[in-house]
């Protein structure tokens, strides 16, 4: 029986810290990416393909402000620079997996998705900023920035530097979730949803952009849940999830129950820019009928005993 999995590509399947972001590095990263998901295509998996934008769309939104500053160009709102990166990091995604078939003599289908996710306008998450998007910065740089324009910047917890966050609501709804179902159905590989999706609220008949960026494991695993998928895979640049993270007992995780990632999140284990919204994805997943979700880095797809698994 053909198996159904969704696969959440982290931030380092395109940019990996200390890069400066360059177009060849980032084709280099999809690359290295879409060689490790040829490990499930050759198990005749059907995929669905998430993936995250924050750097990128942190970007757009500098360049949108070089603009408005050197030519006095108009900066677009948020929704719109989501929807600007889905359609270019799907590209680069597409293309490579394309090339990556063919290589293998392999014949699949890869259709890309510009994807309207729907979140509650009135979600308190709107008043409490926690994505990360965009560059680190120095503890000055960021200060100065945030008395400039207002902007909100938190300490990345591994030690990064800091980082400017916006708003990340919960997604309620994947537009074209049913066509997604049925073209993975065919065989096809659908990426979808990318940068956790186009943020939406519903206003009587009409869908309004917002700004926001959703968190794109979290809209994966509504995806996943949506569409019936056996497995879940959230790709991330740590092999396995931890406890005691970077401390003299710290504690790889490789098989967990979902009441056991409930204790280590009452525990404060994983933290809120990290490693807790992929936990809490895990969950969502396992929790509405998901077999199992597993966490890991991309070279370890196919590995036996790679990445942490949960399990009901």
């Amino acid at each position: 029986m053909t198996k159904l999995a969704v696969v959440a590509l982290g931030g380092n399947a395109l940019l990996r810290s200390g890069q400066k972001g360059t177009y060849a590095e980032q084709l280099q990263n999809v690359q290295d990416t879409c060689n490790s998901l040829m490990q499930l295509v050759s198990r005749n998996y059907n995929l669905v393909i998430g993936h995250g934008n924050g750097p990128q769309v942190g970007n757009v939104l500098l360049q949108h402000d070089a603009g408005r500053k050197t030519y006095d160009l108009q900066v677009m709102p948020m929704d719109f620079c989501v929807a600007e990166t889905q359609g270019s990091i799907g590209y680069m995604i597409e293309r490579t997996l394309r090339n990556e078939l063919a290589h293998r003599q392999l014949h699949r289908n890869v259709i890309t998705m510009v994807t309207e996710v729907v979140v509650d306008r009135d979600d308190e998450r709107f008043s409490n900023p926690t994505k990360p998007i965009g560059p680190y910065y120095t503890k000055e740089q960021a200060d100065r920035m945030a008395e400039a324009d207002g902007s909100i910047f938190r300490e990345d917890p591994k030690g990064n530097g800091w980082r400017k966050v916006v708003a990340s609501p919960v997604p309620l709804e994947i537009i074209n979730v049913d066509i997604v179902k049925r073209l993975a159905s065919e065989g096809n590989i659908v990426i979808t949803a990318g940068g956790g999706g186009i943020p939406v609220y519903r206003e009587n008949d009409r869908l309004v952009g917002v700004e926001a960026v959703i968190d794109k494991d979290l809209a994966s695993a509504l995806t996943a849940v949506r569409i019936g998928a056996d497995e879940f895979y959230i790709l991330t640049d740590v092999p396995k999830v931890y406890v005691n993270f970077r401390k003299p007992d710290e504690k790889a995780l490789d098989t967990i129950t979902v009441a056991e990632a409930e204790r280590y999140i009452e525990e404060k284990q994983f933290s809120e820019g990290s490693m807790l919204p992929k936990v809490k994805a895990a969950l969502y997943f396992v929790r509405n009928g998901g077999k199992e979700c597993v966490i890991t880095d991309a070279t370890q797809l196919g590995v036996p005993g790679g990445g942490t698994r949960i399990v009901p």
